[in-house]
């Protein structure tokens, strides 16, 4: 068990090298220290005797911070110089868990272990919600002041938002009343903010047309994430994260670990996406990434929002990013591809009996349907609506 000062700096500069896990401990606070988990986690703890060696975790770093950590350690030791119990008592002491602590609990025992979308939560816990109440009490927050905060984030103009962090909110606290932190959902019979409704929107053939100019309007990088959406009804995250090493003639392979539903996805390039990669290697070829930040050296794009805004306005159409996915999926099923290589392009998972059996990889099949949408995209940008495959100067890239 080594022992070093702890100081922030310290703290950050720790690293795994290959055991289960490591305690370093504090040489100005005997019995406090800070262990290094093999997933590189970090969290404070201390260690005491009473009736036998003890130890009590405090919270995870950096959500709390050192000072915290050390002042806690302090109360901690303090308690058993009068001979109590710390560890006893946190089992029953409901009352002082803070907000943040219970977040904290949440985040790297339940989101990080089970949501592969937990980095959201993570965000929103430190714009919304840890900035309000990261010092309250949980057991003392109400549904007025549940209530409140939602007003606050719809009166941003962030409605759906709102909706996002009272669902947040809830999970939290069915996490804390499964593990007996708290004893009630602040959240409940709160309605949620604004009415959700599921977006159905698919682009026209005139749409498709007014958007791709626009796109092509765009700086080239940046206009390009659209059309690839388009051209593979691949997902935003997995378009923005395509790296050159991913792409092997005409395949584009998209890795476990990017991929929604922790499956590899193999994707055909046909001849449209193929002359948009040329175009694009010629531009980011010497990045890692294909859509490669165009302002930030070795970094990809990460944010299309406000693009996305721009070509709305410019085509006059109202459309999402996530529309262009929509629209290609209902466009091959309207050219008659069936429903389940649509699926598997869509790289959904089917939850059948049959899907148990089903192994084929179907690539023939999605490189033939993602054919005929390419030339029906051809066609539509040249006005040609019987879907012959027609070459556009400059038009496609």
């Amino acid at each position: 068990m080594p022992k070093v000062n702890l100081t922030h700096r310290s703290i950050q500069s720790l690293v795994h090298e290959g055991e289960w896990m490591v305690d370093y401990m504090d040489r100005a606070l005997p019995g406090f220290g800070v262990r290094l988990h093999k997933n590189g986690r970090k969290t404070f703890f201390v260690r005491y005797r009473l009736e036998g060696r003890k130890r009590i975790t405090l919270g995870v770093y950096p959500t709390m911070s050192l000072a915290d950590a050390r002042s806690k350690a302090k109360d901690v030791l303090g308690r058993v110089a009068r001979g109590e119990d710390p560890q006893q008592a946190k089992q029953i002491d409901k009352e002082a868990i803070t907000f943040g602590e219970l977040a904290a609990e949440y985040l790297e025992k339940h989101a990080k272990l089970k949501k592969r979308s937990w980095k959201e939560d993570q965000r929103i816990l430190g714009k919304d919600l840890l900035p309000a109440w990261r010092r309250k009490k949980a057991g003392k927050i109400s549904r007025r002041e549940v209530g409140e905060l939602l007003d606050e984030v719809v009166a941003r103009g962030a409605p759906i938002m709102a909706n996002r962090v009272k669902a947040l909110i809830s999970k939290i606290y069915a996490f804390g009343m499964s593990r007996d932190l708290v004893d009630h959902n602040p959240c409940y019979a709160v309605p949620m903010p604004a009415k959700a409704k599921q977006r159905d929107r698919v682009l026209s053939e005139e749409e498709i047309r007014s958007v791709w100019q626009a796109m092509h309007v765009e700086e080239l990088v940046m206009g390009a994430t659209f059309k690839m959406r388009l051209l593979t009804a691949q997902r935003g995250i997995e378009v923005l994260t395509m790296r050159w090493e991913h792409i092997d003639g005409d395949w584009w392979t998209i890795p476990a670990e990017v991929a929604k539903n922790g499956r590899s996805q193999r994707v055909p390039l046909v001849s449209q996406t193929l002359a948009l990669l040329d175009e694009l290697r010629e531009v980011t070829g010497d990045s890692e990434w294909v859509f490669a930040s165009p302002r930030k050296p070795g970094a990809r794009i990460t944010a299309v929002q406000k693009a996305a805004a721009r070509i709305a306005r410019r085509a006059e159409v109202d459309f999402t990013p996530h529309d262009l996915r929509r629209t290609a999926a209902t466009s091959m099923a309207s050219l008659g591809v069936d429903r389940l290589v649509i699926q598997k392009i869509l790289n959904h998972v089917d939850s059948g009996v049959t899907a148990i059996y089903d192994r084929h990889s179907y690539d023939a099949e999605k490189r033939e349907a993602l054919e005929r949408w390419g030339e029906k995209v051809e066609a539509i940008l040249t006005g040609n609506s019987k879907g012959n495959l027609v070459r556009i100067a400059g038009g496609m890239g």
